[in-house]
């Protein structure tokens, strides 16, 4: 069977996965639908641009950014070897989203490169978060703001975690998070941006949390996270993952750039504690991180 060109961009564009192409000059040529809707960049905001690595601002898991020069496809470009990583992309909104990056070079009928094509994947927990949204919207446990779990349903998941640990001595951990100079931001640019901020913070917990895992508004500008089965590395390691996505991340406002950090506390279940004594430990260990410059994670 023939297919003509209209064909096979129509093929293209129905892909759940995002997919561009650019020529030798790192110049974007096409942006197919999936590349719109998990990036927020609609193809006319990015065709004939350069660098997709210096749109998309490329982060790799440890927080380095990745420049036009170290961007997957640029590289590719450069030595023809193909490549596949996780990486995070910022979204036009501003928040950070893991993806599967797979990238491939475009050579002509002589076998000379003319251009690159990369295909990126959402592996973030955004279709789990929808379902658990439109539960929690049936059961009024919903922050309407943040679309988060609100307080109630947070302390209903420490109920269950605790009755878990004690019947089957399955651990978890609680990360308490609060937002750096929030009331500054509310003071200089007014609720409504406070507002987005929170909305901001609260997309990067669903974008990168793991299914099993909530993550909730415990009020004003707090967040708790409630992670089952951890151990303390992989907690302090799992907080200070979401604390480096929401530092290298940031939100426009009337042409600004507003850059936000969080500050945590991170603790795990113990034999003797109750839900007071752990949300108890955690806000002083947070209360420390502030103490001792922001922006940081202190576990205990």
């Amino acid at each position: 069977m023939n297919m003509d060109n209209d064909s096979y961009a129509q093929i293209i564009d129905s892909l759940h996965d995002g997919l561009y192409c650019v020529d030798n000059n790192n110049i974007i040529t096409y942006w197919n639908k999936a590349a719109e809707r998990i990036s927020g960049f609609a193809a006319a905001e990015v065709l004939g641009k350069s660098s997709p690595g210096n749109l998309l601002i490329h982060m790799d898991i440890a927080g380095r950014s990745r420049s036009q020069d170290t961007c997957p496809l640029a590289s590719t470009l450069i030595d023809g070897i193909n490549r596949e990583m996780e990486i995070y992309i910022q979204h036009k909104d501003g928040h950070r989203l893991p993806v599967l990056v797979r990238v491939s070079t475009i050579k002509d009928a002589a076998g000379n490169i003319i251009g690159g094509v990369e295909l990126f994947t959402d592996i973030s927990n955004l279709q789990v978060n929808h379902l658990r949204i439109a539960e929690l919207e049936k059961l009024a446990l919903l922050d309407n703001l943040t679309q988060l779990a609100n307080r109630n349903y947070l302390e209903r998941e420490l109920q269950a975690r605790f009755e878990e640990f004690k019947r089957h001595k399955v651990p978890f951990g609680v990360l308490f998070i609060d937002i750096d100079h929030f009331k500054t931001v509310n003071d200089t640019y007014g609720h409504d941006v406070g507002d987005e901020v929170l909305r901001h913070v609260a997309r990067t917990f669903a974008a990168n949390s793991r299914p099993f895992d909530l993550y909730g508004r415990w009020g004003g500008e707090e967040f708790l996270g409630i992670i089952r089965n951890v151990t303390a590395d992989h907690l302090i390691h799992l907080g200070n993952r979401l604390r480096i996505l929401i530092e290298h991340s940031d939100i426009c406002h009337q042409e600004r750039t507003i850059n936000i950090t969080v500050s945590m506390g991170a603790t795990q279940v113990g034999e003797h504690d109750t839900i007071q004594t752990l949300i108890k430990r955690a806000d002083t260990l947070l209360y420390a991180s502030k103490q001792n410059g922001r922006n940081r994670l202190t576990p205990g």
